[in-house]
């Protein structure tokens, strides 16, 4: 290999690597400026067109990054998850204990949503107005909470968990309320609970009216 040859590869690597690292700054300026919008003016119909004059970058540039508006919403929904330690109910779900699962994944969700409490307020009041008005993601995001309580649900019976006379079907529906936004903002913001109450609230429920026995694990 000559050593103009191998300069020019570095070159093209450093190249790559600034690029890339360009694009991730831009994208993530974007996504910044949706969750400033969401904060500062809750109420307010969510602009692509503000969303792109407060991350400095053109309208066009933001569908090239994202694809669509619902491609936008639901990327930025899993930011807010991933900064929200969303990883404590993925941490909850690995679990062989389907109880652990049960009373970490809960505990997760209310560390997540408190994490953000404003804008998943937000998010949550948009999209009970307009179905469109946060491309959907919302729906999509509630879609995948209701699956995953099926799924919860399920381990539960499998290992004879569920109190004698509840389905799987009753039990998920008993966790998708006690897993939803508003279940939690119910007790975080209305009762003026701190989050870690707001979790032992809503296990202990989930534990005395799901399980075959209430005792913690």
């Amino acid at each position: 290999m000559s050593i103009q040859y191998a300069v020019t590869v570095a070159t093209r690597r450093y190249e790559q690597r600034l690029r890339a690292q360009t694009a991730e700054a831009t994208r993530r300026r974007v996504l910044d400026a949706v969750y400033e919008q969401l904060r500062e003016a809750p109420a307010r119909p969510v602009s692509v067109d503000r969303i792109a004059r407060t991350a400095g970058v053109a309208r066009s540039t933001v569908y090239v990054i994202f694809g669509s508006r619902a491609g936008l919403f639901d990327a930025f929904a899993a930011d807010v998850l991933e900064r929200g330690d969303f990883h404590r109910v993925l941490d909850a779900i690995a679990d062989p204990d389907p109880r652990v699962h049960l009373r970490d994944g809960i505990a997760g969700g209310v560390h997540t949503f408190a994490a953000h409490r404003d804008v998943f307020r937000a998010l949550v009041s948009m999209a009970e107005l307009d179905a469109d008005a946060v491309g959907g993601a919302m729906q999509r995001m509630e879609q995948r909470r209701a699956n995953g309580m099926m799924r919860l649900a399920r381990r539960l019976a499998r290992h004879g968990l569920l109190r004698d006379g509840l389905t799987a079907r009753k039990a998920a529906d008993q966790l998708f309320v006690l897993t939803s936004f508003d279940g939690f903002d119910l007790l975080y913001s209305g009762r003026g609970l701190a989050a870690d109450e707001v979790a032992r609230v809503l296990v202990d429920v989930a534990q005395r009216s799901l399980l075959a026995s209430s005792e913690p694990t």
